[in-house]
C-alpha cells in the first residue's frame, strides 16, 4: 500500500547512510525529528462530507485522507504534523468513461467541484484541496489502467489514462515493446498525469519527450467528449493535443491515451564518467548533444552534488579508493560526474559509445566501470531518502528550470547563490546542488536539491521552505529560465506564469478552459 504521509510503498524505505547524516550535520547543522501525526489521529480530524450519496462516491475518512494531498514539500509537512486545512468530501474511483460523465452530471447537480487524481505524485499541488464553500469531490483514475490495443504495424498501443509506469512498461515488454517514459516518479505515477503535466522521463534524449509519445486519445469535459485522431501529422490549424498537454486537469479528465511505442532495446548500457571540473563537463555534454550521438540519457552532476552522491554511496573506504585511482587521471577534488544512457541495437550501442567516449576524452572525461549500472538500479530510489531525511530533522526539496547554453552558468548559479542565502535571516545554512538532466541542442534543465534543517514547528518548517521556494523561483524569473521544465505548474508555479506567458497568453488560456469547462468544475486555483 502506499505511504499516506510520504513517499512511495509504505513496505519500502532507505535509511539516511550515517555518511550522509554526518555530512549534513556539518554543512546545515543538527537537525532534530519532529513528532509526527498519526493516520488515526488525522482520520479524526475529517469532518462529515458535504456530498449527497452517490454509488460511484465513498466518503470514509482514510480514503478522503489519503487523496487530500500530493507529494510537495508542503503536502509532507501539512501530512506529516496532521495541520491538514481541507480533505476531499468524495473519492470515486470510475471504470469507464461513461461514468466519469455521471460525475460530471453530480457535481453539477450538487455544486461540488472536481479534482482529477492519477497517482498523486505531484510535487506543485495539482491534486490539493483548498479550503472553500463548494463541496470537493476527487475522481481517482486508478481503474482505467488497461491496454486496449497495440498496433505493430503502427507502433501505437492505447490505454487507461490511470495506467501506472511499472504497469503500462509490463504490459508493453510482454509484446517486446517499452513507451522507454521514466520520471524519478515513475513506479508511482501514471501515463495520464504524465501528459497533463507534461512530464520528462530520464531516457527523453532517446525516447522523447511525453509530448512527443502521445498521439492521440478521449477527453472527457464538462462541455463534451472530445476525440484526438493519431493522424502521423496534420495541418489542420492548431494541434488540441496540444491544448490537452499541459492543461492539468483544468479542461477535462483524460480517461484514454494513444502512445507510440519502440521495440525493446537489443541492448542498453549506463556508463559512468568523471571529469576534472564543472566547465570541461558542462563544454562535453553540450557538444555531445549537439553532436546527434545516438545517446538516450545525459545527466550531470556538479561537484558539489557528486560529492553528496559518493557520501550517499554510504561506502566511504570504496569513495577514497574511487578518489585515489581519479587522481591517477588528474581527475580531483572538483570532479564532475556524468551517467550517460545508451538503447537500441548492439551496433547502435556500440557506436554511440565510441562517439561519446571519444567526445568525452577530449574534456578530460574518465570512465569508471559499473557506477553506471548502480545509478541505473536506484534511479527511482532518490524520492524516498526525503522520508528518511525527515525523520531525522531535515527538509529536503528541489526546484527545477531550463535555459539556453550560453545562460546555464549564470542561472546556474543565481538559483543556487539564492538557495543558500534564503535563510540567513534565520541564521540558517542550506545545502544547493545542481545537476543537468535534460538536454537538448540549445539548452538544458537545471535541476537543483536543497537542504534545510527543520523547524521547531510546522508553521516554522513551511515558512523556511516558501522562503527557499520564492527565493529560487524570483531568480529563475530574473535570469532567463523558464518557471518549469517537467513538474508543471499545479498551485506552486501559478504567481509566476504570467512573467512567462504575458497577460494576454494566460488570458487566452483562461478562455480556451472556459471553452472546455464553462462552469468551472474542473481542478479550482490550479494552473491559471
Amino acid at each position: 500500500m502506499r505511504r499516506w504521509n510520504g513517499w512511495g510503498h509504505a513496505a519500502v524505505s532507505y535509511p539516511l547512510p550515517d555518511t550522509t547524516a554526518a555530512v549534513l550535520t556539518e554543512r546545515v547543522g543538527q537537525g532534530t525529528a519532529p513528532r509526527d501525526a498519526t493516520l488515526s489521529e488525522v482520520m479524526a480530524s475529517v469532518p462529515p462530507s458535504r456530498l449527497p450519496p452517490h454509488p460511484l462516491v465513498s466518503t470514509g475518512p482514510e480514503v478522503r485522507v489519503r487523496h487530500a494531498r500530493g507529494q510537495s514539500f508542503p503536502d509532507l509537512i501539512v501530512m506529516r504534523s496532521g495541520h491538514v486545512p481541507a480533505f476531499p468530501d468524495g473519492v470515486a474511483v470510475p471504470r469507464q468513461a461513461e461514468e466519469v460523465r455521471a460525475l460530471f452530471a453530480y457535481a453539477q447537480e450538487t455544486g461540488a467541484r472536481i479534482i482529477p487524481y492519477g497517482g498523486g505524485t505531484s510535487v506543485v499541488g495539482h491534486v490539493n484541496v483548498e479550503p472553500g464553500d463548494a463541496p470537493i469531490l476527487t475522481v481517482s483514475l486508478e481503474r482505467l489502467q488497461q491496454l486496449h490495443a497495440l498496433s505493430e504495424e503502427d507502433r501505437l498501443a492505447t490505454f487507461g489514462a490511470g495506467v501506472s509506469g511499472p504497469r503500462l512498461e509490463e504490459q508493453l515488454r510482454t509484446r517486446g515493446y517499452t513507451l522507454g517514459h521514466f520520471p524519478q516518479s515513475f513506479e508511482q505515477s501514471t501515463l495520464g498525469g504524465w501528459i497533463v503535466t507534461r512530464s520528462r522521463g530520464q531516457q527523453s534524449l532517446g525516447y522523447g519527450r511525453i509530448e512527443n509519445l502521445f498521439a492521440g486519445g478521449r477527453l472527457e469535459a464538462p462541455a463534451g467528449t472530445v476525440e484526438l485522431p493519431t493522424f502521423p501529422a496534420s495541418a489542420t490549424g492548431p494541434d488540441v493535443r496540444e491544448f490537452i498537454l499541459g492543461s492539468e486537469g483544468r479542461m477535462g479528465i483524460l480517461t484514454e491515451a494513444t502512445v507510440r511505442i519502440s521495440p525493446l532495446p537489443e541492448r542498453e548500457e549506463f556508463l559512468a564518467l568523471f571529469f576534472p571540473d564543472w566547465e570541461r563537463a558542462r563544454t562535453a555534454v553540450r557538444e555531445l548533444a549537439q553532436s546527434g550521438a545516438p545517446l538516450s540519457m545525459l545527466r550531470l552532476s556538479t561537484a558539489e552534488e557528486t560529492a553528496i552522491n559518493l557520501a550517499l554511496a554510504g561506502h566511504p573506504r570504496m569513495v577514497g579508493l574511487l578518489s585515489g585511482v581519479l587522481a591517477l587521471r588528474s581527475v580531483g577534488p572538483d570532479r564532475c560526474m556524468l551517467v550517460l544512457g545508451l538503447s537500441g541495437s548492439a551496433r547502435t550501442v556500440e557506436h554511440g559509445r565510441r562517439m561519446a567516449l571519444d567526445l568525452a576524452g577530449g574534456h578530460g572525461g574518465v570512465r569508471v566501470p559499473v557506477l553506471g549500472e548502480k545509478w541505473k538500479k536506484g534511479r527511482f530510489r532518490s524520492p524516498y531518502l526525503r522520508n528518511a531525511a525527515w525523520e531525522r530533522g531535515w527538509g529536503v526539496d528541489t526546484v527545477e528550470t531550463a535555459t539556453s547554453w550560453s545562460n546555464v552558468p549564470r542561472l546556474l548559479a543565481a538559483v543556487e547563490g539564492a538557495l543558500r542565502g534564503a535563510l540567513a535571516d534565520r541564521g540558517e545554512e542550506v545545502l544547493a546542488f545542481t545537476h543537468l538532466s535534460h538536454v537538448y541542442p540549445s539548452g538544458s534543465n537545471l535541476y537543483t536539491t536543497f537542504i534545510f534543517r527543520l523547524g521547531s514547528e510546522a508553521g516554522e518548517t513551511h515558512a523556511r521552505w516558501l522562503a527557499l521556494k520564492t527565493a529560487a523561483s524570483r531568480a529563475m524569473v530574473a535570469h532567463g529560465g523558464t518557471i518549469s521544465h517537467q513538474h508543471g505548474v499545479g498551485t506552486d508555479h501559478r504567481p509566476y506564469l504570467e512573467a512567462e506567458k504575458g497577460p494576454l497568453g494566460v488570458a487566452a488560456i483562461r478562455q480556451l478552459l472556459g471553452t472546455f469547462d464553462p462552469a468551472g468544475l474542473l481542478n479550482p486555483g490550479k494552473l491559471v
